[in-house]
């Protein structure tokens, strides 16, 4: 990636030599839940601040932030030291249909979330929509975060840890309230180490994090690649099954090489843009 230039405004900071970022492809394709857009604007939360993201011709503004807030949170958060246009020339090469899936959707970027609340959240996803999730996510964090004021945070595994399932009905979350709860316990108590999962390899990562009652392979991967950068991480939903079963019929997870995980992402959103594909 190219060297960015760093500007403080009355609002927050502006950002400019930002390359292969597109918000909407990047904060509201599925990898996050406390997204909101208006007029081009996102507002949201991640590790406990709020701000609003948007661009400004090229310039990329985050407000209600500092420069020293930037380096410390945001500019991880959003991936901006990996080179995706790299990333992506070698991915293309691998099937003509992920050329034209990089090309439809060239400003995806794989957050890096706080894992708890990755783990969290993709237990919530389960067998749901978009929307509800995001419904979920918010009686969640207004339920048991802590107020800030204008918002609430992601409630930690700790203060979930000393709540039942029945505690968590207002979410209405169904049958996952029990599972978040038993991630809750078994987090705040350390039988499961997040942390850990980032040096552990990819298998007993994912073992780790399926100790948690209702985390299969798919809730796993995804907080892996969400939650801990692991992009050789490769989930498959509903519709990634299908995309790989007409788009890639010959190919598995591992062709897709130790970015498999960014691979996914162009995938996913070009299969989920182009449903006629299917028919």
């Amino acid at each position: 990636m190219r060297s960015i230039e760093l500007l403080k405004t009355n609002f927050g900071i502006k950002i400019k030599g930002i390359t292969d970022l597109d918000l909407a492809q990047t904060l509201d394709c599925g990898q996050s839940f406390r997204w909101v857009e208006n007029n081009g604007k996102f507002t949201g939360v991640a590790f406990k601040r709020q701000v609003d993201i948007y661009f400004d011709n090229d310039a990329l503004c985050i407000d209600n932030t500092t420069p020293e807030e930037f380096e410390k949170i945001w500019r991880k958060y959003l991936d901006l030291d990996l080179d995706y246009g790299k990333i992506r020339e070698d991915i293309k090469k691998l099937h003509p249909v992920l050329e034209e899936a990089c090309a439809y959707a060239p400003g995806i970027r794989i957050l890096r979330q706080e894992p708890w609340e990755a783990l969290c959240t993709f237990i919530i996803s389960q067998n749901n929509n978009i929307k509800r999730i995001k419904g979920i996510v918010e009686r969640l964090c207004g339920s048991f975060g802590d107020n800030m004021g204008n918002y609430f945070t992601f409630p930690d595994a700790e203060k979930l840890s000393e709540l039942s399932p029945e505690d968590l009905a207002p979410i209405r979350a169904g049958f996952r309230n029990k599972y978040i709860i038993d991630a809750a316990v078994k987090v705040a108590g350390g039988e499961v180490d997040l942390e850990k999962c980032r040096t552990l390899s990819y298998d007993d990562a994912r073992a780790e994090l399926m100790k948690i009652k209702g985390v299969g392979i798919k809730v796993a991967d995804c907080t892996l690649l969400f939650g801990l950068h692991r992009v050789e991480a490769f989930p498959v939903d509903v519709w990634m099954k299908r995309a790989m079963e007409k788009l890639f019929p010959d190919m598995t997870a591992d062709d897709f090489g130790e970015y498999a995980g960014i691979a996914q992402q162009y995938i996913f959103h070009y299969s989920r843009m182009h449903p006629d594909i299917f028919e």
